[in-house]
C-alpha cells in the first residue's frame, strides 16, 4: 500500500514506479492510501513520513519502507517478500 498525499513531491515521483510495478506484477495486489483523507488509518499504521510503502502478506503487515525509493529497491523488496 502506497501511503501518499497530493502535496508531497516525493510521492508524485514514486507514483509512476508503483503504477508500472502494478501493471507488471498482476500476482501482487497494490493499493494507495491518501493520508490526508484517511488520517485514522494513517495513525493506525503509524505513518510518520510519506511516501511510506506498507507490505502485507496474508493480511498482516510484514514490512515498510519510507521515501521515494528507486524501482529496483521496491521490486527487490517485493521479491524477497514473495519468496
Amino acid at each position: 500500500i502506497d501511503c501518499w498525499a497530493v502535496w508531497c513531491f516525493p510521492c508524485r515521483v514514486l507514483t509512476p514506479v508503483m503504477e508500472q510495478l502494478a501493471r507488471e506484477h498482476g500476482e501482487i495486489a497494490f493499493g494507495e492510501l491518501n493520508v490526508d483523507e484517511n488520517m485514522a488509518t494513517a495513525r493506525r499504521f503509524n505513518i510518520m513520513s510519506i511516501p511510506t510503502l506498507l507490505y502485507f502478506r496474508d493480511e498482516k503487515l510484514v514490512d515498510r519502507t519510507v521515501g521515494a525509493l528507486p524501482r529496483e529497491a521496491v521490486e527487490g523488496r517485493l521479491g524477497r517478500l514473495l519468496a
